[in-house]
């Protein structure tokens, strides 16, 4: 207990980066205390950080996510894309990241039409680890209407394994701390090419969807798949469908409701992905019809 790594790949991945803009340090060393092995021996862990984020579109401040404190323009773009409330990245006009006594806020300004449905809609949602959805006023707020997202070719079992077998060699945080998720995009022969790790699995997702468009642009999401350190919950399908994600892999199984929301919005869903064997839950080309296939 401290995490060390030798693993090459990851010396070259910093943890904490410089720039003020993402965010304080992602984690900390603390002293601890071992027990077995050396009984009572004194020592230090490295503990992930999480903070406060409050989300503020045009000076309101509608939701704040407890969140590791790095790449939050990613995430605030991710977010706001996910939830809903703006529908394409040039609605968001500017963000600005910075420090308040209790913890981070991110000042947002989007266009007026979609404030305006912000405000109509509004909800006190504070975010904790692992949860979506606490303060959500309604039902109808709680389970969205899915879109349907184009189909794309369903990845190879090869390709699965690849990205599943290299996922660990890209979450430094993980590896320093043991408290994190990751989520990550890969091409179509499982290449990994882009992860963001954070304590609650949905913020990852944001983060990765985030950072996939600022690098990406509109064709973020044509080839490739999603890959998730995480059980396959109905809002990661949820979030995966709002951005065009045809494809999600988690590494825990899904929720029979993520199951029929996968199927309502044509994505797959592969979930148990662990070496040598991974689970089939929804192929997205499996409620088309074959003129259907054909005109897609």
């Amino acid at each position: 207990m401290p995490r060390h790594s030798n693993n090459p790949e990851l010396a070259v991945m910093p943890v904490m980066g410089p720039d003020p803009e993402k965010g304080a340090p992602a984690s900390c060393d603390l002293p601890v205390e071992v027990h077995g092995g050396i009984e009572g021996a004194p020592g230090q862990d490295s503990v992930a950080e999480e903070v406060p984020v409050a989300m503020v579109y045009n000076g309101i401040s509608h939701a704040v996510m407890m969140a590791s404190p790095c790449d939050l323009e990613d995430f605030a773009l991710g977010f706001s894309l996910t939830e809903g409330i703006i529908d394409s990245p040039g609605q968001l006009f500017n963000l600005n990241v910075h420090a308040v006594d209790e913890g981070i806020a991110i000042e947002m300004h989007i266009a007026g039409d979609c404030f305006a449905r912000l405000r109509q809609q509004r909800r006190n949602m504070t975010g904790r680890t692992g949860c979506g959805l606490c303060g959500t006023e309604s039902l109808a707020h709680a389970v969205r209407a899915i879109p349907r997202v184009p189909l794309r070719p369903i990845p190879d079992d090869e390709d699965v394994q690849r990205a599943l077998s290299s996922l660990r060699h890209y979450q430094p945080l993980q590896e320093q701390t043991g408290a994190t998720h990751g989520a990550a995009w890969c091409d179509s022969q499982g290449r990994i090419e882009l992860v963001r790790e954070d304590v609650g699995r949905h913020n990852a997702l944001d983060k990765l969807i985030g950072a996939r468009i600022h690098k990406a642009g509109e064709s973020a999401f044509d080839d490739g798949f999603a890959l998730v350190s995480s059980r396959a919950s109905f809002e990661m399908v949820q979030k995966s469908a709002s951005v065009g994600i045809g494809c999600l892999v988690a590494v825990s199984a899904a929720t029979a409701l993520a199951v029929r929301e996968a199927r309502t919005a044509g994505m797959t869903l592969i979930g148990f992905a662990r070496p040598g064997r991974h689970v089939i839950y929804n192929r997205g080309d499996s409620g088309l019809s074959s003129e259907e296939r054909e005109h897609e």
